[in-house]
């Protein structure tokens, strides 16, 4: 059974970090795509970053470029994403999502089948 697991979430204060981690069960990173998406109070979600497993390529929205990365560990079948200068309107919940790679790194929330609880991120000013 596919099943993500997302944690790390938790309070930091505007220019903080924090480290979200996406643990992966039930399938191999190799041959997906892994992505995180940003859902604030009251909005909609929105894809913000996105990894290859078979190569580690990436892609990241206007809002976080420069700010967060997302990184593989694929030999513990982790994703993760470090998440720097951190703002308030970072605040919400931070969900990471997985399909078949298909040499296309979306992020559209379509896209993706499998996914994970979230994690709740709140950035004080």
């Amino acid at each position: 059974e596919v099943q993500l697991q997302a944690s790390g979430g938790g309070l930091a204060q505007a220019g903080g970090s924090l480290k979200l981690s996406c643990a992966a069960s039930g399938f191999r990173l190799v041959g997906y795509a892994i992505g995180w998406f940003h859902q604030p109070p009251g909005k909609e979600r929105e894809g913000i970053a996105v990894i290859s497993g078979d190569d580690g390529t990436t892609r990241y929205a206007d809002s976080v470029k420069g700010r967060f990365t997302i990184s593989i560990d694929n030999a513990k079948k982790t994703v993760h994403l470090q998440m720097n200068s951190l703002q308030p309107e970072d605040t919400g919940v931070y969900y990471c999502a997985s399909d078949y790679y298909g040499g296309i790194l979306s992020l559209r929330e379509p896209f993706y089948k499998y996914w994970g609880q979230g994690t709740l991120v709140t950035v004080s000013s």
